[in-house]
C-alpha cells in the first residue's frame, strides 16, 4: 500500500484556501499561462509515447490535470476579455462610409483584438480537451494496471509447489540481501572519512526524548489547558481527541526524522539505504497515526472525554487490536519497501504477501470475535430486548469479507486478498479520523456560534441578530464542514492503492472543480455559489434596513393608518426580496431573460399544480391594495368572528374571542361573503328586544329603558339611543331598543350590563317581562260522539 501520500496530505488543507489568493496576486497574463499549459500538454503527450513506470505515471497525471486547470482558467480570462471587446465594438454601432477616421481606426484595432482573443479562446478550449483526453488515457492505464493486480492469479499457498518455488528462489534472494547490505557498509566506509559519530548519537537521543518524555509532556499540557481554559465540555473533548492525534503523529515523525538526519550528518546512511530510511519514516508515521486515531476514538483511559458513543468494555476490548492494526500496517509497508530495495524475486514477494494477508486476517478476525463475545454477553444480560441491527449488519459484512479474503488466499488470488485486507485497515483508520474531525467541526461551530457565547452575544448586540439565527448559523456551518470532510475522505479512500491518482491529482481535480461546471451555459463553481449567497445576504440586509427606516421613520410621519402602513411595508418587503434574489442570480451570471424563461417554463406547473397558492397570492395583493379588510377590523367569516391581526400575501390571521387564531386563505376573503363590522366606522351597536303585558305602562317602560341606556358609561351620546314599540300582539307590547358603543368589541359587555339593570328595575316596578301565557282549548267534532 502506497502510504507516502500521508506525509503530503498535511499540505492539502493548506493548498486549498490560501493558494488561490496567493496565485492570483502573482499569476502571469492569460496568454502566458495558456502557452505554459500547452507546453505541459505536449510534454506529457511525448512522454506517453514511451514506457513509463508508476511514479512517472503519477507525476504525469498530476501535471496534465494541472495543465487542464491552468488552460481552463486562462481560457475563462480570455473569454472575459473577448466579451469586453465585443461590448466595445457593439458600442461603436454599425460601420458607415462617413465614419470619422479616429473611430475607423479604433474599430480596426478592436477587430484585430477580437480576432486574436477569439483565436486564443479556441486554442485554449482545444488544449483543455487534449488535456482531458490525456488524463483519461492515464486514468485508463492506471485502472487497467490496478485491475490486473487485483485479478492476478498464482499458485495457491496451500500447495507444495508454492513453497517449493520459494525455497528454490530463497538462496538467490539471500545473496541479493547480502550484496545490498555489503554495498551499504562499503559505502559507509568510503564516505565517512573523518566524520563524527556525535550527530548520529544526538539524533538518537533527541528522537528518544521527543518520542518519550516530550510526547507525554505535550499530552499533560494539553489536558491541563483544556480543563482550565477550554470553552465547554464538547469543545474540550473533541480538542483533546484532535490534539492526541496530532501529538501521536507529529512526535514520532519528528523523532524518526531527527534520527535519520543524524545518520546523514554522520555519513552513516549511504544512498543505497535511503529508500529504506524513507520507508521507515513513512511506516512509523502512518503506524503511529493509525494508533493515535483509533486511540483518540476509543479513549480507553478517559471515558468522559470519549467523543464516540462507545461503551467502556468495547473500548477496552478493541484497544489492543488497534495497536495490532498499526503494527500490521508497519510490517506490511516495510516488507514491501525491503522487497523493492533488494529486488527480491516473485516467489519471495508472494510469500511476503501471504504473511501480510495472514496478519491482517488475524487482526480483523480477532476483533470480530471480541465484538461478537461482547454482543453475546449483552444479549444474555438484556434478555429478550432486540439488538442493534446496524452493528450486526456491519459485523456480518466484515465476516463476509474475511471469508472472501480467506477463499481468495487459498485459491491463489493474492493481489485481491491483500487489497481487501489493506482496504479494510485503511478504511478503519480513515473513518476514525474523519469521524473525529467531523465531531470536532460540529462542536467548534455549535459552541462558537451559540446565542450565549461571547461571539453570539457580540453578534446579537452589534448586528441585532436573534438568538435563533445565531444558533442556525452554527448548525449550517457545522453541516457544511462535515459534508466537506466527508467528500475529502471519500476522495482519499482509494488513493493509497493507486486508484485515486495521489494527493496531487486530488488537489488538481479540486482546483478544476473550483473553476466551475458549465450547466446550461452558466459556470457553476463553489466561488460563484459563495458569491451569490453573499450577494443575497447583502441584499436581504439592505431590504431589512430599508424596511426598518420605512416602518419606523417614514410611514409614522405620514397620515396613513396602521393597516395602510402594514400594506406598504409588506409590498416593500416582497419587492425588496425579489430584487435581492434577482441581484443574486445576476451575480451567478443568470440574467433577467433567463429568469423570465424559467418563469414561463414554470407557468404550466403553476397553472395546474399551484392554483390555490397563486389564487391566495393574488387575493393577498388585492386585499393589500383595495383594503376591504384592514388590520384591526372586526369581521365575521362563516360562524367565526374576531380581530384581524395580520394580513400577508397568502393568508389572513384572525384572533378569536377564545384566544385562538383563525388562519383564512386570502381567496376565501375575496370570493366569499365576509361581514366587516368596522369597515364603514369603528362603532358598535347594541340591540335589546323584550315584551311586557298589555296592561303595563308603555311610557314608563320606555323611560326605564332610556335611563338604563343613559346610566351605562359605554353607551355613546352620539348617535343617540332609541327605544321603539315594535308591535302589539297576543296581549303583549314588544319593544326594540338600540344604542351605540365605541367599538363592536364593547357591545357584548355593555348589553349584559344594561340587561342586568333592566331586570332589577322591572322587578322593582312590578313589570312582568316573562313569557306570554298560553291557553289551550279542546274542540270536539260532532262526528266523535258515540
Amino acid at each position: 500500500m502506497d502510504i507516502r501520500f500521508l506525509i503530503r496530505a498535511a499540505l492539502l488543507l493548506l493548498s486549498l484556501a490560501p493558494a488561490s489568493a496567493l496565485a492570483q496576486s502573482a499569476t502571469p497574463d492569460p496568454a502566458t499561462r495558456l502557452a505554459r499549459a500547452e507546453v505541459d500538454v505536449r510534454t506529457v503527450d511525448r512522454a506517453l509515447d514511451g514506457r513509463v513506470d508508476d511514479d512517472t505515471r503519477d507525476a504525469l497525471r498530476e501535471r496534465i490535470i494541472a495543465a487542464r486547470v491552468a488552460a481552463t482558467a486562462a481560457t475563462g480570462d480570455l473569454a472575459e476579455q473577448l466579451a469586453l471587446v465585443d461590448a466595445r465594438i457593439a458600442g461603436l454601432g454599425p460601420a458607415s462610409a462617413a465614419e470619422a477616421p479616429d473611430l475607423r481606426a479604433q474599430r480596426q484595432r478592436l477587430a484585430r483584438q477580437h480576432t486574436m482573443l477569439d483565436s486564443s479562446v479556441k486554442r485554449g478550449r482545444l488544449i483543455g480537451v487534449e488535456a482531458q483526453q490525456l488524463a483519461d488515457e492515464l486514468d485508463q492505464s492506471v485502472t487497467e494496471r490496478f485491475n490486473q493486480t487485483i485479478a492476478a492469479h498464482g499458485p495457491s499457498p496451500v500447495l507444495p509447489g508454492f513453497w517449493l518455488s520459494v525455497v528454490q528462489a530463497l538462496p538467490r534472494d539471500l545473496r541479493r540481501t547480502e550484496g545490498y547490505v555489503a554495498n551499504g557498509v562499503d559505502a559507509i566506509a568510503r564516505q565517512r572519512g573523518g566524520a563524527l559519530v556525535w550527530p548520529a548519537l544526538f539524533g538518537l537521543v533527541a528522537a528518544l526524548l521527543i518520542a518519550g518524555p516530550g510526547r507525554a509532556a505535550a499530552h499533560r499540557l494539553a489536558v491541563r489547558f483544556l480543563i482550565e481554559d477550554a470553552p465547554g465540555h464538547r469543545v474540550r473533548r473533541s480538542a483533546a481527541a484532535v490534539w492526541r492525534v496530532l501529538v501521536g503523529t507529529v512526535a514520532p515523525f519528528l523523532a524518526v526524522s531527527l534520527f535519520v538526519a543524524g545518520l546523514h550528518w554522520s555519513r552513516l546512511l549511504p544512498s543505497a539505504w535511503e529508500s529504506i530510511a524513507e520507508a521507515l519514516t513513512v511506516a512509523i508515521t502512518y503506524a503511529c497515526f493509525a494508533s493515535a486515531v483509533t486511540g483518540a476514538l476509543l479513549m480507553r483511559n478517559r471515558p468522559s472525554w470519549r467523543v464516540a458513543p462507545i461503551a467502556d468494555d468495547v473500548a477496552s476490548e478493541l484497544r489492543p487490536y488497534s495497536w495490532l492494526l498499526a503494527d500490521t500496517a508497519f510490517v506490511s509497508y516495510m516488507l514491501e519497501a525491503i522487497n523493492d530495495a533488494i529486488g527480491t524475486g516473485a516467489p519471495v514477494r508472494a510469500a511476503t504477501h501471504v504473511l501480510e494477508i495472514i496478519l491482517h486476517l488475524a487482526v480483523l478476525a480477532g476483533a470480530l470475535v471480541a465484538l461478537g463475545r461482547l454482543r453475546a454477553n449483552r444479549a444474555d444480560a438484556a434478555g429478550d430486548a432486540p439488538a442493534r441491527a446496524g452493528l450486526g449488519a456491519v459485523a456480518l459484512l466484515a465476516w463476509v469479507l474475511v471469508l472472501a479474503t480467506l477463499v481468495a488466499l487459498l485459491l491463489g488470488f493474492l493481489g485481491f486478498a491483500l487489497f481487501v485486507m489493506q482496504l479494510i485497515g485503511w478504511g478503519v483508520v480513515l473513518a476514525s479520523a474523519t469521524y473525529l474531525l467531523m465531531v470536532g467541526a460540529d462542536d467548534l461551530a455549535v459552541t462558537i456560534f451559540a446565542r450565549d457565547s461571547s461571539l453570539g452575544r457580540a453578534m446579537s448586540r452589534g448586528l441585532g441578530l436573534r438568538g435563533a439565527v445565531i444558533d442556525q448559523a452554527g448548525v449550517l456551518l457545522s453541516g457544511v464542514a462535515r459534508v466537506t470532510l466527508a467528500l475529502i475522505a471519500l476522495g482519499l479512500f482509494f488513493v493509497p492503492f493507486g486508484a485515486g491518482g495521489g494527493i496531487g491529482t486530488l488537489v488538481a481535480r479540486l482546483g478544476l472543480l473550483a473553476q466551475g461546471v458549465q450547466v446550461g451555459g452558466i459556470a457553476v463553481s463553489p466561488g460563484a455559489v459563495v458569491r451569490g449567497v453573499a450577494v443575497l445576504f447583502i441584499g436581504l440586509a439592505m431590504v431589512r434596513a430599508f424596511r426598518g427606516w420605512l416602518e419606523n421613520k417614514y410611514l409614522p410621519a405620514t397620515d396613513l393608518d396602521g393597516s395602510a402602513r402594514n400594506s406598504v411595508g409588506l409590498v416593500a418587503r416582497y419587492v425588496g426580496v425579489a430584487l435581492a434574489v434577482i441581484w443574486s442570480l445576476a451575480s451567478l451570471g443568470i440574467g433577467v431573460e433567463r429568469i423570465a424563461l424559467l418563469l414561463s417554463a414554470l407557468s404550466v406547473g403553476i397553472g395546474f399544480g399551484l392554483q390555490a397558492i397563486t389564487s391566495n397570492f393574488v387575493s393577498g395583493l388585492i386585499l393589500l391594495a383595495e383594503r376591504p379588510i384592514k388590520i384591526g377590523d372586526w369581521i365575521r367569516v362563516g360562524t367565526d368572528e374576531g380581530d384581524v391581526k395580520r394580513i400577508s400575501v397568502r393568508s389572513t390571521e384572525i384572533a378569536l374571542a377564545d384566544h385562538s387564531t383563525l388562519i383564512v386563505p386570502n381567496s376565501e376573503l375575496i370570493t366569499k361573503s365576509v361581514l366587516n363590522k368596522t369597515l364603514a366606522g369603528p362603532l358598535g351597536r347594541i340591540q335589546i328586544q323584550f315584551s311586557v303585558p298589555l296592561e303595563a305602562d308603555a311610557d314608563r317602560v320606555a323611560a326605564i329603558m332610556a335611563e338604563a341606556f343613559a346610566a351605562e358609561a359605554a353607551v355613546l351620546d352620539d348617535p343617540k339611543s332609541a327605544v321603539f314599540v315594535d308591535s302589539i300582539a297576543d296581549g303583549r307590547i314588544f319593544f326594540n331598543c338600540f344604542a351605540h358603543v365605541a367599538s363592536p368589541r364593547a357591545a357584548y359587555g355593555a348589553r349584559s350590563a344594561i340587561l342586568t339593570v333592566l331586570l332589577r328595575r322591572f322587578r322593582a316596578e312590578g313589570i312582568d317581562i316573562g313569557t306570554v301565557a298560553q291557553r289551550m282549548e279542546l274542540i270536539e267534532r260532532p262526528g266523535d260522539r258515540s
